[in-house]
């Protein structure tokens, strides 16, 4: 027998185990290279944008959100229901700022009784954030979130479908039609600033008056 013949059926037997083992994940290239020195790497493909709406010859595709007005509702509202379904209208907005939901979905997804979920969305319209376009499709104000434009991947049966609404043409729109209440034509956090302040300053007050209580009864003494 050659004596290399043990070697090679080494050789073999790690090989034929090696089928039977997990592979390891990459992380990095180079300590492939050098454990390899003698080997060539290659990739296979083009490495592929992060963006999921993003490609290169329709730019603007992704949503936009007011970071003002997430920072002043996580403030504003004391529940966190309200900010809840503020989250889930953001997350299932369609190009131009559309939700299409109705109420028992909302309650659905959320795993709230629909009455609760009717108040929170009464209460989130109030303040003008969305608005109720017909039964199932609700308009989210532009200044605070708005989905530019999405990107629809396509089946066997449909091809793919790019869809983008400008900004500041579904404002106009809305400023436009004299039906919708004055806060959502004309947006404005202020009021929840307002709000926001007044609420502080009760809830300092109310504390002020507790320690003063507790201060009074300090003084006065146990009761004999």
């Amino acid at each position: 027998m050659p004596k290399h013949a043990s070697r090679r059926q080494k050789l073999l037997g790690d090989e034929l185990r090696a089928w039977s083992l997990p592979v390891e994940p990459v992380e990095d290239l180079d300590a492939v290279a050098r454990r390899y020195p003698r080997r060539k790497l290659t990739l296979s493909s083009e490495r592929k944008a992060m963006e999921f709406y993003e490609h290169p010859e329709r730019p603007k595709a992704f949503s936009m959100d007011s970071l003002e007005f997430f920072f002043l509702i996580a403030q504003y509202f004391r529940e966190a229901l309200p900010l809840r379904l503020i989250l889930l209208l953001i997350a299932c907005q369609k190009a131009g700022g559309q939700i299409r939901l109705t109420q028992e979905e909302m309650a659905t997804v959320l795993d709230v009784p629909r009455a609760r979920t009717n108040e929170a969305l009464q209460e989130i319209m109030g303040h003008g954030i969305v608005f109720k376009v017909r039964r199932g499709v609700y308009q989210f104000n532009p200044p605070y979130s708005y989905r530019v434009a999405e990107f629809i991947p396509g089946t066997e049966l449909v091809d793919a479908e790019y869809v983008q609404v400008d900004q500041d043409k579904t404002i106009a729109k809305i400023r436009g039609d004299e039906s919708l209440p004055d806060l959502v034509r004309f947006p404005s956090l202020e009021h929840m600033r307002e709000a926001i302040e007044e609420l502080r300053k009760k809830r300092a007050e109310e504390r002020a008056a507790r320690r003063w209580a507790r201060a009074q009864r300090q003084e006065e003494g146990p009761v004999q």
